[in-house]
């Protein structure tokens, strides 16, 4: 299914939100996530559902100030 990640294009086979971070190379790194503009907590990623269109954001915690 095409969907937009971080603003960029996509084309992945996941229908979840943790398969997608998985199948995105994501699967063990610590990200806060979100969908459509929803935050999306660690634990509800496996029960989210993914549709043609949707919108991922991935964010990595940074250090420094």
């Amino acid at each position: 299914m095409k969907i937009t990640v971080n603003g960029a294009p996509a084309e992945v086979s996941a229908t979840t939100l943790s398969e997608a971070l998985k199948e995105l190379g994501y699967a063990q790194a610590r990200v806060a996530t979100a969908v459509n503009e929803r935050f999306v907590p660690g634990a509800a990623r496996a029960g989210t559902e993914l549709s043609e269109g949707d919108r991922l954001e991935i964010l990595a915690p940074r250090q420094g100030g």
